[in-house]
Formats: C-alpha cells, structure tokens, sequence
C-alpha cells in the first residue's frame, strides 16, 4: 500500500518554458527536415550532441547535463535537473541508443508563436508533427532516445536549440518514460487493446490503448500515422469512458461522484488514477476505508480492470481540493 496527502508528481515529463510557454495562438507551419534528409553535417552534430545528453542521463552525470544546457534557460537546471534524477530507474542498466532526430527551422519566424512542423520523408508523404507553443524564432531539434537493455526500457525526448553563442547545439528541454512495464512494450498493449476490444470489455480496452501510446513515444507533442490509426481505434470503442464523466458509482447504500479515471504510470507501472468526491472525512483510517470502497466499487462494475492493469490509485477531493491518496495493487482489492 502506498499513500499521498495531497496530488502526485509528475513523473519523468518536463518541457521548459521555452518551448511550451507563451500565450496560445493559431499555429504556424515552419520547416523540418527528417534524419534521412538531412544534410551530413547537421544530422552528424545533432545525432552527437543527442547521445552525448542521452549518455549523461543514464549515468546520471549531472555536471554534463549541466554543462551541455542552453544559457538561456540556465534558471530551468534545477528542475531539468529533477527530470533527469526521476529518469534513473527508468534507464538503469542501459545503454543509450538514438531512434530518430528531426532538424525545425523556425529561424523565418518574427517573434515567439505556437509552430507546427510536418515532417515528410523523401516521398513527401508527412510522417509526423511536431507541434510547439510559444516558440522563439530560431534552429531546434528533437531528439529520441532510448536506454536499450534497461529494465524499463527508458526512453528520452530531447529538444535541442542552437546556441550562436557557441556554434552548438544545447539542451532546450527533456522528457523520460518507461518504455515497457514488466517486459510489455507498447505494441504489446496495443495488440492486448483490440484483444480485450473484442472481448467486449470496453474501458479495459480504452485504457490498454492509453497504455500502448504512453509507451510507444516518450513524449505529447509529436503524432504520427501509426500515433493517429491508434487513436482512431480507440476512439471507435463502443460504452468506452470517452465520455462517462463525471457519473456516480454505486455500491448498496452508498454513491461517489467519478471525476475522472487516467492512465497512471507515477510507480513505473500500469496502474489507473481514480478521482472522486469525498464526502469529506478527515480521519486518515476514515479516508482509506472510503478510498478502498471506492476502488472496489470500480472493479465491481468493470471487473475486466483488474485482469489488465497493476493497481490503482484513489485521489479524494473535496471543494476542488485533494485531500487523500493511495494506490494498491488490484490482488489488494476486496
């Protein structure tokens, strides 16, 4: 069992203000060159610097990393530094291994806008999108990365800018995911996603689908055909919970108001995120035992939950304010 008092972290995702703040506004095409065409030279440095980074953080030499960070975001270190420590155990027992690089030119743009850039391979077919708010004008690329051989199979999404200062490119912004959970990978879940589909067992379904984008690609701003196909199948379950929030849960004498229910990896594992109403007890014994009646209540009315995920989280509110949480695994659940 494991208990919060208030929220929970967010875990292994962080983008620096550079490219995700600014105000929203409507997107603005720019250019982006995949690995492939590339010129030699700026594939070769990208691809250098995205190891070098890639390296440190699965060694977790933070004097590197430091070092290898954009200077204008130097007021950002500590929580890049953060992101990276959380990332341990995601590529513990790694090795670092770059899967793709794409170069954005957003150098035509006149100040700081919300960007797309469509990524296309030499066919012109568009292969991805890359979507930035509040993007400053100048040179950027993404990098992934994997730590092949970890037991997570950790894998890292690094924005990288180029500082004219230094002829080089820095450190602008990094996420880290599991790539796996006990050994399956996202096609794992995403195969176990149309079997539970057809076994007519809807939001284990949805949240298998959720399951298998978490783990395909460690980070929220690129998409893909294969990234879209998944979502179009997701979206075509029948009684999924698309669209069931908030609903009351039931049990005997008993009612909570569901908020919402997320996919949750905050301990490296499948878990779901319960949020509901309390009714507002404040003893800690009180607290749990609504908790668990909540969770109960749940798999009760989908028990194909249990069957599928590790555990799960209860997040009490009360006047938009959470007040209590824990997670237990689903053999925990009576």
């Amino acid at each position: 069992m494991r208990l919060r008092c208030i929220g929970r972290p967010a875990w292994a995702s962080f983008l620096v203000a550079l490219l995700l703040g600014g105000s929203a506004g409507s997107l603005r095409a720019a250019s982006c060159a995949a690995q492939a065409e590339m010129q030699v030279t700026d594939r070769a440095q990208i691809a250098a610097a995205g190891m070098q980074i890639s390296q440190e953080i699965v060694n977790q030499d933070f004097s590197g990393l430091q070092a290898a960070l954009l200077p204008a975001e130097a007021g950002q270190w500590d929580a890049i530094r953060a992101t990276a420590e959380r990332a341990g155990p995601l590529v513990k027992g790694g090795r670092a291994q770059i899967r793709n690089v794409y170069l954005l030119d957003a150098s035509t743009l006149t100040a700081p806008a919300d960007t797309q850039f469509f990524c296309s391979d030499a066919t012109g077919a568009i292969t991805v999108t890359l979507s930035m708010r509040g993007l400053p004008p100048g040179r950027y690329a993404v990098v992934l990365a994997d730590a092949a051989g970890a037991q997570l199979a950790g894998q890292m999404g690094i924005i990288l800018a180029w500082d004219a200062s230094s002829s080089a490119w820095k450190l602008g912004g990094l996420n880290v995911r599991a790539g796996a959970f006990d050994g399956h990978d996202g096609v794992w879940y995403w195969t176990r996603a149309r079997d539970v589909a057809r076994s007519d067992l809807p939001w284990s379904a949805w949240y298998c689908y959720e399951a298998a984008r978490y783990l395909l690609i460690p980070v929220d701003y690129l998409s893909s055909p294969n990234l879209e196909k998944l979502g179009h199948e997701q979206e075509e379950l029948k009684n999924s919970p698309r669209e069931a929030f908030p609903f009351t849960l039931t049990d005997g004498p008993r009612s909570w108001r569901i908020n919402s229910i997320q996919f949750d990896t905050s301990l490296n594992e499948p878990d779901l995120g319960v949020t509901y109403e309390s009714v507002g007890v404040t003893d800690p014994a009180a607290a749990r035992t609504e908790a668990v009646a909540v969770m109960a209540a749940l798999l009760k009315e989908h028990p194909g939950l249990k069957e599928n995920f590790h555990g799960l989280w209860a997040y009490a509110e009360k006047d938009g304010k959470r007040t209590f949480a824990i997670e237990l695994p689903m053999a925990q659940i009576k």
